[in-house]
């Protein structure tokens, strides 16, 4: 009989015992590999949130990074609000050189420039774009928990301050600044009857307020609010002369928990609305918000929109 053919007994038993002895190394080398490679280790079985599955089975697991806890007694500043909220865009406007709030917006109007030594005055932005401003004066009651909401909304807003609500703590708004708000002019010493200040007063009123702001706050404001409202000629000039883009002034306010519209019965794409540091500040808060989703309007810093820094 041929050599391979042979069936005997024997060869055959011998070759039934290699056999298995390979096998049985083959697998337990195998077994030695899985265990080496991925069983967690210690450190990592002590991080919080790990797990077994997540670090064996996630794909990204290796490469995504960990969500950070804050360590016991540490204090944070809130700087975002709730992620359906904000922007989604890190991308830096190169025309403020600052990550603003359009989220790719592309803004269809464009700020006049001035005219005859005198600014533009802005009471709404007319466009049809989907967006609202928010703007809140005077710096009368100082909260961190205004803020907060303010946050927790991710909401930025340009905030018209006047030194007399201010001077005892301009510090006290650095938080907002690092927060993405900006800070806006709204004169010295918010006088009511700012329109018959002489303009040599006036003058100084904004300039004033410019320079505080400057020195207190590294940025020079772009937009002033006169007191209460109202401007004239002059006044549009003297803004002018002290280095600013515009007046704002506004259409619709959140006011005693409420919302008041000089036009209309709601928000309009655009609309630029007045807020106070006042003691009803989540009230006012509330209610713009509702208008706002109501509208289906985007809320938008208005110095992202115009472009300016």
């Amino acid at each position: 009989m041929p050599r391979h053919l042979d069936r005997s007994p024997r060869r055959g038993a011998l070759f039934s015992f290699i056999a298995l002895a390979v096998a049985t190394v083959l697998v337990a080398t195998g077994i030695w590999w899985v265990a080496a490679h991925f069983e967690p280790t210690a450190q990592e079985l002590s991080q919080p949130g790990a797990s077994t599955s997540t670090l064996a089975d996630s794909p990204s697991a290796s490469s995504a990074p960990a969500a950070s806890t804050p360590a016991p007694g540490a204090t944070t500043t809130p700087t975002q609000g709730p992620a359906s909220s904000i922007p989604t865009s890190a991308t830096t406007n190169p025309a403020t050189g600052r990550v603003d709030t359009l989220d790719g917006l592309v803004p269809d109007y464009v700020l006049p420039p001035i005219e005859n030594g005198m600014v533009p005055v802005l009471t709404k932005i007319p466009t049809e774009q989907k967006v609202v401003f928010l703007t809140i004066d005077d710096g009368a009651v100082k909260r961190d928990s205004d803020l907060a909401l303010l946050q927790k909304h991710g909401i930025r807003a340009s905030l018209f301050l006047a030194k007399t609500f201010i001077a005892g703590s301009p510090d006290f708004y650095q938080q907002y600044i690092a927060a993405g708000h900006l800070i806006e002019n709204h004169t010295m010493s918010h006088n009511l009857d700012f329109i018959h200040l002489s303009y040599a007063q006036q003058k100084a009123e904004i300039c004033g307020m410019a320079d505080f702001e400057e020195q207190q706050f590294g940025r020079r404001p772009v937009f002033f609010r006169p007191p209460g409202g109202p401007y004239t000629m002059a006044i549009r000039k003297a803004v002018a002369e002290c280095g600013m883009k515009a007046i704002v002034d506004w259409e619709s306010k959140a006011n005693a928990g409420g919302m008041d519209y000089q036009v209309g019965a709601g928000l309009r794409p655009g609309d630029i609305v007045l807020m106070h540091f006042r003691p009803e500040f989540p009230a006012d808060l509330a209610a713009f918000l509702k208008a706002q989703k109501a509208a289906g309007l985007k809320v938008v810093l208005l110095e992202d929109y115009l472009g300016v820094k």
